[in-house]
């Protein structure tokens, strides 16, 4: 388990295209040291602004677009092409701008895929696809991301998993099928706790006033199952990446005054 490191930035438009700076140069860090890299996305506001910001960097023509794995944290489960979709969002935002393998990009199953209606199918399929690309090396059935980005919710919630329901809890499998989620739509897909802490790097992200509160609980010592952004961890490294406002219930002791 690493300890929290925080990152503040000023506003949320420069914690983006920081944030995005920082995963252009992890990525090219990565592939330069074992050949290819592996991310996993995050849908809501911060993660498709990260997604706008690197778009838009000129630097993002280091990365090796053909040797990146692209993963999800959580989906909604909605057909394939639902414009609610984090894998829909996500191409719009950045995915289709860039020359990725095709082979590479690990949707989520929709809806209207393979398993039909069925979200517990349809998580087991994608736990079954982690573990093929899970290597020796690895921790289980989980590859070891490189970095695991997650949005932070009002409520604490990371990718799907919501204080006290039961995917929060779930100890043995990666993926789960999520039922009555407090937001909609009610039915999704989620990576639990125990595969986002295979990853290397978690990063948490986090801005504006209504995340003040969750940021807050989560780097106070709650517990998971009450408050699940601070049960995301990441074997070397857990950074929280916040602007000003989602940071304004912390004490300044939490994190460094050069915070830009």
């Amino acid at each position: 388990m690493s300890a929290p490191q925080l990152v503040v930035h000023r506003d949320k438009e420069l914690m983006a295209q920081a944030a995005a700076a920082r995963l252009i140069t992890k990525i090219v860090d990565s592939q330069a040291a074992r050949g290819s890299a592996s991310v996993v996305l995050t849908g809501g506001r911060n993660g498709n602004g990260l997604l706008a910001a690197l778009a838009a960097a000129p630097a993002r023509d280091a990365i090796d677009w053909s040797r990146l794995d692209v993963w999800w944290g959580d989906e909604r489960f909605l057909p394939e092409d639902d414009p609610e979709r984090n894998v829909t969002q996500a191409r719009a935002a950045l995915l289709d701008s860039v020359p990725l393998d095709p082979s590479r990009v690990h949707a989520m199953p929709g809806s209207d895929g393979p398993n039909g209606n069925d979200a517990e199918a349809a998580a087991a399929a994608y736990a079954a696809e982690l573990a093929a690309a899970a290597g020796p090396e690895d921790h289980g059935d989980v590859p070891t991301f490189d970095v695991l980005m997650l949005g932070v919710g009002p409520d604490t919630h990371v990718a799907s998993l919501f204080p006290e329901l039961p995917g929060v809890r779930e100890t043995e499998r990666t993926v789960v099928g999520v039922h009555g989620a407090p937001k909609p739509p009610p039915t999704r897909i989620s990576l639990t706790l125990p595969a986002i802490r295979a990853a290397r790097e978690v990063w948490l992200l986090a801005a504006g006033e209504d995340k003040a509160n969750a940021a807050a609980i989560a780097l106070s010592g709650a517990g998971e199952i009450q408050a699940p952004a601070a049960g995301a961890y990441g074997r070397s490294r857990t950074l929280w990446l916040l602007d000003a406002a989602a940071a304004s219930q912390l004490p300044r002791s939490l994190y460094p005054p050069a915070s830009p």
